[in-house]
């Protein structure tokens, strides 16, 4: 009975290491396939000042497609938030301050938003604040992956080689002289 109670055990043992092995192998095939492992190099680099700004094209509120590519020679004031975000309510009376303050020189507000109903939620919102920069839809959260955000607001700004200067996480007052004389000295550069 001994003998028969020792095989057993040994085989119940065999079993929890052949399960165990299985569970390992299935978990190093999915931090693998991950693209954000440590394994894998081809993972994209982190975006911060001086790096080119990754290239997107998004449909703005009249459907008509716009690419970041197109506005080489401007400075690009790119900004990702959600109708549902207060920090980013909070800032869009600003961001309409400062694009008054520009519109007309080099200069480009393409405000993302990753809201999920897109133009339904963002046109009316736009209308109800009296917002008149570029609002583009990126209902699949593109841009998420893209400009690595962690949340929302955040905002890039790029200059006219389309190169990041400055990444912005979090509300600010855009239209306050030192915002507005930041921006116009970045316009008057070649």
């Amino acid at each position: 009975m001994s003998e028969n109670s020792d095989q057993g055990t040994g085989i119940k043992f065999q079993n929890v290491i052949l399960l165990g092995l299985i569970v390992a192998g299935i978990g190093i095939v999915i931090m693998l396939q991950s693209k954000d492992t440590l394994f894998n190099p081809t993972s994209t680099p982190l975006l911060k000042k001086g790096t080119p700004a990754p290239d997107f094209t998004l449909p703005g509120l009249d459907g008509e497609m716009v690419r970041l590519a197109d506005q080489k020679g401007k400075v690009v004031f790119l900004n990702i938030w959600a109708t549902w975000c207060p920090p980013c309510v909070q800032e869009m009376p600003s961001m309409e301050k400062l694009y008054q303050q520009l519109k007309g020189e080099d200069f480009e507000i393409l405000a993302v938003s990753i809201d999920k109903k897109g133009a339904e939620a963002v046109l009316p919102f736009m209308k109800k604040h009296n917002l008149s920069f570029t609002a583009l839809i990126d209902a699949k959260e593109s841009m998420k992956y893209k400009y690595q955000t962690t949340g929302v607001p955040e905002t890039f700004i790029i200059d006219k080689n389309g190169i990041i200067v400055e990444k912005v996480i979090g509300a600010r007052d855009w239209a306050t002289p030192d915002a507005i004389g930041f921006l116009r000295n970045l316009i008057q550069r070649n």
